[in-house]
């Protein structure tokens, strides 16, 4: 995957984010940054177009955001849906917590970060078809292409997570 140019004052913006992580972020980076969600490597306030999602995987296409009281305005959320349609038309499905969701209950975020990651690495079926004289020889950069372009087109899930505070979440699906 080819790096899109940042600016200078989005790659501070940035790092002030990461120097000033909240204690649901830090919680939750201790897990993702080791590989102990399946060995998907995770990279957090990373900028992308001029949006710097809170985590970030790029082989499973998915963007972890915590939420904390900030986003309990209209004007945030109305904020937070474009941000998410965003990275959904790049393919990125988007899975929201809040701060209490991580902080009460790390072990059902964290599965559920692993099962839509799971969801979204899982194989291509193979071709019903069989392949033309010769065509058992593809190389692996075309196959690649191929199975990238396929994946392109599958509509990605928006797992939208909300919570009371009392660790209970809930997920729901949104389509396109």
């Amino acid at each position: 995957m080819s790096h899109a140019k940042v600016s200078e004052g989005q790659r501070g913006r940035a790092k002030q984010l990461r120097q000033r992580m909240t204690r649901a972020e830090t919680l939750l980076w201790r897990y993702l940054k080791a590989h102990h969600v399946d060995g998907l490597a995770f990279r957090r306030q990373t900028p992308m177009h001029q949006y710097i999602p809170d985590f970030v995987c790029h082989s499973a296409r998915i963007v972890v955001e915590i939420d904390g009281s900030s986003h309990d305005f209209v004007s945030r959320q109305r904020g937070d849906r474009r941000r998410d349609k965003w990275f959904e038309s790049q393919g990125y499905a988007v899975l929201r917590f809040t701060d209490q969701q991580v902080l009460r209950n790390l072990e059902g975020v964290i599965e559920l970060v692993r099962e839509a990651a799971a969801s979204r690495l899982r194989p291509l079926p193979p071709s019903l078809s069989l392949p033309h004289k010769g065509g058992g020889n593809m190389s692996l950069s075309v196959a690649n292409t191929l199975r990238s372009s396929r994946a392109a087109k599958v509509a990605a899930p928006n797992i939208l997570l909300k919570g009371g505070g009392d660790g209970s979440t809930s997920s729901r699906r949104g389509t396109r």
